[in-house]
């Protein structure tokens, strides 16, 4: 099992304190609508403009969003489990994957930093839309919106996950899977909107 915090419990309460500079600590913490707004924005107007300047139907381009939403099931997976849970083997690694990640496993309900700082938020849309431009040209203008979607979709869950109690209904399993990566087995559960790729690529919980 990987070391992905540094506290032997999590503290269910605390903060942590990363950065002897007040203001590179306060950019690092955010309120959770602020990279939601900015994502919403961004994937509208990103949406208005498939419909008025290109020639794509929109029969087409619904299917294209929908793409977009399902590559980030797999995209967050993939990163959650080979980037955030990296083996730290070297200092820089050990530093880094701290950062990103180590940090929420030690101090899980901390609802500052249940999502990147706006900055980093906004860096990864402009990244986003540069590769899906390259790749797909104009029908990224479908596929950022429904990726941005799927993105707003797991911040909120992750958020609510953190800060709610599971509701009745068949939503509690991703607050047991979640509640299990945190506190039982960092090793599974990386899907944090989605059991999906959990399910397909076998590391769903074990059932004792």
């Amino acid at each position: 099992m990987k070391k992905i915090g540094r506290l032997e419990k999590p503290d269910n309460f605390g903060s942590a304190h990363m950065f002897s500079s007040p203001i590179l600590e306060r950019l690092s913490r955010t309120h959770i609508m602020v990279p939601i707004t900015l994502f919403m924005s961004i994937a509208s107007v990103s949406f208005y403009y498939a419909l008025t300047t290109t020639e794509i139907g929109l029969g087409i381009g619904l299917l294209v969003m929908f793409l977009g939403m399902f590559a980030f099931t797999f995209v967050e997976y993939m990163m959650h489990k080979h980037f955030f849970h990296m083996e730290p083997d070297t200092p820089l690694k050990d530093k880094l994957q701290y950062s990103v990640h180590g940090v929420h496993h030690d101090y899980p309900r901390d609802k500052d930093r249940l999502a990147m700082p706006p900055f980093v938020s906004a860096a990864y849309a402009a990244i986003l839309y540069l590769i899906f431009n390259l790749i797909m040209g104009e029908y990224s203008l479908y596929f950022l919106p429904g990726f941005l979607i799927g993105y707003t979709a797991y911040l909120s869950v992750h958020f609510i996950v953190h800060r709610f109690n599971p509701p009745k209904n068949f939503l509690k399993i991703l607050w047991v899977n979640h509640a299990i990566h945190h506190y039982k087995d960092p090793d599974t559960s990386f899907g944090v909107s989605s059991p999906l790729w959990d399910y397909l690529l076998g590391t769903l919980p074990k059932k004792d």
